[in-house]
């Protein structure tokens, strides 16, 4: 088995010495995604709902460029500025896992950007 880097123009470019994800055999390994529109590369949103849209439209966009799908998801990291977020976070983050959520952890963290307040991570097997 060899790595295989993935990267598509349709989430944000790394923001440092990382990749977007690594293929490797039937898994797939997404880096921590932040509220960054990937046009403009700046944070986009206000709430904590819209920057999770945001984060979990990135992932999405990653994920099917390596040719896997929302459903192959085994585990989710979330990391939330403010634990206070919890409930609204889960309100989108239900809308794009309806049925059989994968595992999941949900810490409270510093993030890098001021005005970020969620990050999301994803590990993913076919």
């Amino acid at each position: 088995m060899r790595k295989k880097l993935v990267s598509t123009d349709n989430a944000p470019k790394p923001k440092g010495p990382y990749s977007q994800a690594i293929a490797y055999g039937d898994f797939l390994f997404v880096s921590g995604q932040a509220p960054i529109d990937p046009k403009t590369q700046e944070v986009s949103g206000e709430t904590i709902e819209e920057q999770a849209t945001v984060v979990l439209t990135n992932l999405k966009a990653i994920i099917e460029e390596a040719g896997f799908s929302m459903k192959n998801t085994l585990k989710v990291t979330v990391f939330l500025a403010n634990m206070g977020d919890f409930t609204r976070f889960n309100e989108v983050y239900k809308r794009f896992f309806p049925m059989d959520p994968p595992a999941r952890t949900c810490v409270q963290a510093g993030l890098p950007l001021n005005n970020m307040k969620c990050e999301v991570d994803m590990i993913l097997g076919k």
